[in-house]
């Protein structure tokens, strides 16, 4: 029991990482499923307003719980936001782009209804994978406080 313990704490912030990163991720399906299923908003516009939102829940998940950021000087919050907000308009351009790139060289499995939701699943994935990397090393990099 010392040992599973010992593991959790050493890796706590790749599990709260990855725990948030699942919500963010639930979080972005879900608006994107409800806007595909119920407006007449394009896949395109559906992903960007489903990207925003999650990437507002990730910067106070992330800050609150995996980075533990515990500054709130104004100037430094807002340095933070800049850096978090640059770096998911980075992996926002990688999804926006990649969903389409996908759907058209013919990853248009359906899942829960959703034509496509399998090339929004991938290129989640790879989206979650750098986040993580540019958060870690660019936004809540502990060096530069």
């Amino acid at each position: 029991m010392k040992k599973i313990k010992r593991l959790l704490l050493k890796y706590k912030e790749v599990i709260m990482y990855l725990i948030f990163g699942v919500a963010t991720t639930l979080v972005n399906w879900v608006v994107y499923s409800l806007l595909m299923k119920t407006s007449a908003v394009n896949m395109t516009i559906s992903n960007a307003i489903a990207c925003f939102t999650a990437v507002v829940f990730a910067y106070i998940t992330n800050k609150l719980f995996v980075f533990e950021s515990k500054s709130w000087n104004v100037a430094e919050v807002w340095k933070e936001v800049v850096k978090f907000f640059g770096a998911r308009i980075a992996t926002g351009v990688v999804e926006i782009g990649g969903l389409p790139l996908l759907y058209y060289i013919g990853v248009k499995q359906s899942l829960f209804g959703v034509e496509g939701f399998v090339a929004k699943i991938l290129v989640s994935v790879i989206v979650v994978i750098l986040n993580y990397v540019f958060s870690k090393i660019f936004v809540f990099n502990k060096k530069d406080k």
